[in-house]
């Protein structure tokens, strides 16, 4: 798990091949159990990390098999869910990441 001391996912280091993006919800709890479904649901997913506030897991491209990073953190005290998606090679994705972030939200 990657977090700052603030208790936040860390930010994207390089721009081009990570996306980090927080929604606010009003039931976070079931949100958060929610998108875990749906990230597990992913092909080529291999969960990594499971607990109460944080879920990683990798995600990897059909053809080149590419490993990415999908990290979600819930953070009940301020109501928020942020959701971190980042290639580990290369510095652009070709929109992936974007892409794999808009499908989680758009099927909540």
């Amino acid at each position: 798990m990657v977090l700052t001391k603030d208790g936040t996912l860390s930010s994207c280091v390089i721009p081009t091949n990570c996306v980090l993006i927080e929604w606010k919800f009003d039931n976070v709890k079931k949100s958060y159990d929610k998108l875990i479904d749906i990230a597990e649901s992913l092909p080529r997913v291999k969960v990594v990390e499971r607990t109460e506030d944080y879920w990683h897991g990798v995600v990897r491209s059909l053809i080149f098999r590419f490993s990415d990073d999908l990290e979600i953190l819930k953070i009940p005290t301020k109501g928020i869910i942020q959701v971190r998606s980042a290639s580990r090679l290369g510095l652009g994705d070709l929109g992936v990441n974007r892409n794999r972030i808009k499908n989680l939200y758009s099927q909540l």
